[in-house]
């Protein structure tokens, strides 16, 4: 099962109900997944800072976290404690420095994401649950992505919700299942990746990463999955400024999309599509098995 959802936005008005709108087509959502919820949101930042999104194990690790930086560079750091996670927001310079602190003195704490425009949260709950608690309603943004999970060859744990990120302000949600993912990741190990999980899905957004890196857009990375993975899926990516999404050949995972002036969404089913403005007037179509469909902010 699963389900999963993405918006990416044409009309800057919108940009305020960013995050009502993504919450209510995840929660739609839930029926597919109710073992885990998660969404990253993308939104215009300054281009000077960063924003890290940190798992500490508990609430006293939280306060002694904000503490130990505070200490470590004192006013180089702007916390927000969201639910479980903790935003931290710093200077671009600093964030390599921030990175190892954290390493070296938090080890338990876990990187959920890093990026100058996402912020990504995921935890183990129903879909409007995690919305509310991570104030995802509330939330500005240009474009994202979400994901409502059924566990099906792993444990329902907090690594494993979606998305994943494996590189600054990229992420992927996916519904299926990868055959060659064990192969696949220790090709990208030797390409300097690491994995936080066994999850094939997490492999997925390692070699999207990869293939950006090798100076791919989005795209193209995305068409070479069709050569390189093998198995059932449907994906929907973020990146800084792109938003894409990819059914394997076979297109046996539901999928259903709208277009308009104002949007571009994609849904595992079309009642997730019912709640955006204006959604009756717009284009509907199913995605093509084996066509990627990608936009990006300054090019849609």
């Amino acid at each position: 099962m699963c389900g999963i959802v993405g918006l990416f936005l044409r009309d800057a008005s919108l940009k305020p109900e960013f995050g009502s709108l993504l919450a209510a087509m995840l929660e739609t959502m839930t029926e597919r997944g109710p073992d885990s919820a998660g969404f990253a949101v993308y939104n215009d930042s300054d281009a000077a800072s960063v924003k890290i999104v940190v798992r500490p194990q508990s609430e006293s690790q939280t306060a002694g976290l904000i503490r130990g930086l505070e200490e470590f560079a004192p006013g180089a750091y702007d916390f927000t404690v969201r639910y479980t996670h903790l935003l931290v927001r710093t200077g671009k310079d600093n964030l390599g420095k921030t990175l190892a602190y954290l390493a070296d003195n938090y080890a338990g704490a876990e990187i959920i994401s890093v990026g100058e425009k996402m912020e990504l949260y995921k935890e183990i709950g129903l879909a409007a649950d995690i919305s509310r608690e991570f104030g995802l309603l509330q939330m500005a943004g240009t474009h994202g992505v979400g994901h409502t999970r059924m566990a099906t060859e792993s444990a329902v744990t907090t690594d494993g919700a979606h998305p994943f990120t494996t590189a600054s302000d990229q992420c992927l949600v996916h519904n299926g299942s990868l055959s060659n993912h064990n192969n696949l990741r220790r090709q990208l190990i030797k390409q300097g990746l690491t994995f936080r999980t066994r999850n094939d899905s997490e492999v997925a957004a390692g070699y999207l990463s990869w293939r950006l890196k090798e100076h791919d857009n989005l795209g193209v990375a995305l068409e070479h999955t069709l050569d390189d993975l093998d198995g059932f899926f449907t994906f929907v990516v973020g990146t800084a400024n792109g938003f894409g999404v990819l059914r394997d050949p076979i297109a046996c995972k539901p999928a259903v999309m709208v277009e308009t002036d104002q949007y571009v969404a994609f849904g595992s089913e079309y009642r997730a599509l019912a709640p955006l403005p204006g959604v009756e007037k717009g284009r509907v179509w199913e995605p093509e098995p084996a066509k990627v469909y990608f936009w990006e902010r300054n090019h849609a």
